[in-house]
């Protein structure tokens, strides 16, 4: 069992910058920890939560403090979610557009940036990842990726009807349009996963790989054996090294 990151204070950002009017619609910023060195990279990082208004991006900022450590400059997005004002489909999508467009004209202008996604944020980056942006590429930590079975599963109790306004009988068109393995990508992807997740099954990554099979070359997933769900962004777990190697990977390769 890891710790409970929802419990603990979070780490204070360098900065913070609106991208909206919007309460919701913000960036922290934490500045790369390695002077003199040249930047490797830039991260944008999208929390999780089920897109429920009561979890915001503090738990994400341990491992987005722990990222600007190892070199790389990183924003945390901050967006509308189910319980806000204006939050859910397509809006919080919207809001993932937006802050990653200001996010990248923040950042200097030569940063490799990769989409870095948790949870429900690992469902926004590959959703992301099916339109044309200019990323380096995704990493999505235990996305809840194929929306259709998350909705067969009740996850986190209906979570994705609260999010997508509808059950898939009532509105198969949202579904397609929201659900990230029913576009092509765009851009590299690294899908990484606990094996012994609780909270998003490993089974919707590997759907997910599955349906994107036109996209492997593109693609790959790694599963990390004896982790969980909140281990991919404590940086403290023995999962995070993992984490950390494939967003690298992503910044360094010079094939994506």
């Amino acid at each position: 069992m890891g710790r409970d990151l929802l419990s603990l204070p979070p780490v204070s950002a360098d900065e913070r910058i609106a991208y909206g009017t919007e309460p919701n619609q913000f960036l922290d910023f934490w500045q790369s920890q390695e002077e003199g060195k040249e930047l490797r990279g830039a991260i944008v990082m999208i929390h999780g939560g089920f897109w429920r208004a009561r979890y915001d991006l503090t738990h994400a900022s341990h491992a987005c403090a722990a990222l600007a450590r190892a070199g790389l400059a990183v924003a945390s997005l901050e967006y509308r979610r189910v319980g806000d004002s204006g939050g859910g489909w397509p809006s919080t999508f919207e809001d993932v557009i937006d802050g990653f467009t200001a996010a990248c004209a923040h950042f200097d202008k030569s940063a490799r940036v990769v989409l870095l996604g948790h949870s429900a944020g690992g469902h926004l980056a590959l959703r992301l990842a099916g339109e044309k942006y200019a990323m380096r590429g995704v990493v999505a930590l235990a996305p809840v990726a194929c929306l259709d079975l998350a909705y067969e599963l009740h996850l986190s109790n209906d979570a994705v009807s609260e999010f997508l306004g509808s059950g898939q009988e009532q509105a198969p068109g949202v579904y397609e349009a929201a659900c990230p393995s029913r576009h092509a990508l765009k851009t590299p992807a690294i899908v990484v996963h606990g094996a012994v997740d609780e909270t998003v099954p490993v089974s919707l990554s590997r759907c997910f790989l599955e349906r994107r099979a036109a996209d492997r070359e593109n693609l790959r997933l790694v599963e990390i054996a004896g982790a969980e769900h909140m281990d991919l962004v404590d940086p403290e777990s023995a999962a995070w090294a993992t984490v950390l190697e494939c967003v690298i990977h992503m910044i360094q390769d010079e094939a994506a």
